[in-house]
């Protein structure tokens, strides 16, 4: 398997998806060894630094990328398989932002109300016992927390020449902020332009469904993935599988229509699974389907639909690359123990 290395120097980030040119390209096949920085670009390093004074807009959530994949044609299916996942500094950090978070007036709801002050929290990375710490500011309260690191943004360029800032998740992926974009984890995504063009950021430690106040423990990330490529329809949205799960990841805004579109585009999967009509998909997913919160707090909100794998008979999504790929992945592990 070819291997590709990339570290990106900060005039190297994309803060888009669209309209930035490739920084590399890569076979179908390749595994990349790669760095990511935090949503923060590493502005928030103490308690002592806010977000109203440290950050740039709309220079937040940078990401590694974009990346052309060879042979990558509008309509395909693109596939990144996350090989492995781990914390690239010994600190995480989090933080309040004036009018952004899901239980404050923010630019979209808005009162007479002040925004909640903004505080900054550090979370120190304990590698020997996989924890991330949270050490709560306005009493000694301090929490041991399991480090279980994700990427927030997962995507590629939009069709029809379009520029999608890193903070907006939609069809095209971006900023979904869904916990179950974590090593293991195979994500599909329709092919909108030649090359597809894909970029992966904005790295968490860990976070809870929803990431209520707006930022997760985000930290600098090491990311290795296997990207390949296939020559079937791509999802209408973006979609997940892991060794337990099928996943869909619908965004948008209400809530409710962000629910919908990922609980539509899972009837269609479901019916392309097991050759059901919509009526039956649409009975069998009202029973068995699960559906974690992603983010109710970026530009749209992102709902994930999931059905257990163990409750239906066993089927190959894709022509069974999940399988393939993950075979791969303990390949790639063991040469680097």
């Amino acid at each position: 398997m070819d291997v590709l290395e990339f570290t990106p120097e900060p005039a190297d980030f994309a803060w888009t998806f669209g309209g930035v040119p490739p920084v590399r390209r890569v076979k179908p096949g390749t595994a990349l060894r790669l760095w990511t920085e935090d949503a923060f670009a590493g502005s928030l390093r103490s308690t002592a630094d806010l977000a109203s004074a440290s950050l740039t807009m709309p220079f937040v959530n940078p990401q590694t990328g974009p990346f052309y994949v060879e042979g990558a044609e509008p309509g395909d299916t693109l596939v990144l398989h996350f090989v492995e996942l781990s914390p690239a500094r010994s600190w995480g950090a989090s933080a309040t932002i004036p009018f952004f978070g899901g239980l404050t007036s923010t630019d979209r709801t808005a009162t007479l109300q002040d925004p909640l002050p903004e505080r900054t929290w550090i979370y120190e990375v304990d590698s020997a016992r996989q924890t991330v710490g949270f050490q709560a500011q306005g009493s000694d309260l301090e929490v041991a927390l399991p480090l279980e690191p994700m990427l927030g943004t997962v995507g590629v360029a939009p069709a029809g020449g379009e520029v999608r800032s890193a903070l907006v998740p939609d069809t095209f992926g971006g900023n979904m902020d869904t916990p179950e974009m974590r090593a293991g984890t195979t994500c599909y995504l329709n092919v909108n332009v030649e090359g597809a063009l894909f970029s992966v950021g904005d790295g968490h430690y860990r976070q809870g469904e929803g990431e209520s106040c707006g930022t997760a423990v985000e930290g600098a990330m090491n990311v290795v993935l296997i990207v390949d490529l296939l020559k079937t329809p791509g999802p209408v949205w973006p979609r997940l599988e892991n060794d337990e799960y099928l996943a869909v990841v619908g965004s948008s805004r209400p809530l409710e229509d962000a629910w919908r579109a990922g609980q539509v585009d899972m009837v269609r999967w479901l019916g392309d699974l097991y050759g059901l009509d919509k009526l039956d998909a649409y009975q069998l997913l009202s029973q068995i389907s699960e559906v974690p919160l992603a983010n109710v707090v970026d530009a749209n909100y992102s709902v994930v639909t999931k059905i257990p794998k163990r409750l239906l008979p066993q089927v190959t999504a894709y022509d069974g690359i999940h399988q393939q790929l993950t075979e791969l992945r303990h390949d790639l592990l063991r040469e680097s123990l």
